[in-house]
């Protein structure tokens, strides 16, 4: 499964290869726009994109992207769950 993350677009870094920094909950990440830019790089600061592998994919607004960003806090704690889960389940096998 891939996973699109939100981050909001903070700066232009090399408007000749499409680069543009991106602030991803905290963590700022250069990421290359060519897929979503439409007219000048400077539009796209403050704007809100899925980014993936290091490309901006789509434009979000921003309660869509704040609904993403909780709905990956909480996949973060399922998975935490589960593995927690999984550890105890083969303790207790090798108890058995």
């Amino acid at each position: 499964m891939c996973l699109g993350i939100p981050g909001q677009i903070t700066a232009v870094t090399d408007a000749d290869r499409q680069m543009a920094m991106a602030d991803v909950s905290g963590v700022k990440r250069e990421v290359n726009v060519a897929c979503v830019v439409k007219g000048a790089m400077e539009d796209l600061i403050g704007k809100w994109v899925l980014i993936h592998v290091g490309f901006a994919m789509s434009v979000i607004d921003e309660d869509e992207a704040a609904k993403t960003l909780e709905a990956l806090r909480g996949l973060g704690e399922a998975q935490e769950t589960l593995e927690a889960m999984a550890q105890g389940a083969a303790a207790l096998e090798g108890r058995q």
